[in-house]
């Protein structure tokens, strides 16, 4: 199994929410409002810097992931979206 950790402007959430659906993932969870800042500059939920990320936890199966993160790609050049998709393995879920 592979956890994806996925970060999204919070304005573009929802359509990734629809798309994650629409994928067949069965369950995931959202912080939303996260602040920090990086490739797309600062996102700060401030008067100065006021867009903020979303940030999506998903667990799947290995041998779906390739194929999720490849339509995720796809799905981000369609829309222009910047979206950072991180995989990392899990030894267990309990």
């Amino acid at each position: 199994m592979k956890l994806l950790m996925l970060i999204v402007d919070e304005a573009r959430k929802e359509e990734l929410e629809i798309f994650l659906n629409r994928a067949g993932v069965v369950g995931y969870t959202e912080i939303p409002h996260a602040v920090g800042v990086g490739t797309t500059g600062p996102r700060l939920g401030s008067r100065a810097f006021p867009k903020t990320s979303a940030v999506i936890f998903t667990v799947v199966e290995a041998a779906a992931v390739d194929a999720l993160v490849s339509d995720l790609k796809a799905h981000c050049e369609d829309c222009g979206e910047k979206l950072k998709a991180i995989v990392w393995g899990v030894e267990g879920v309990l």
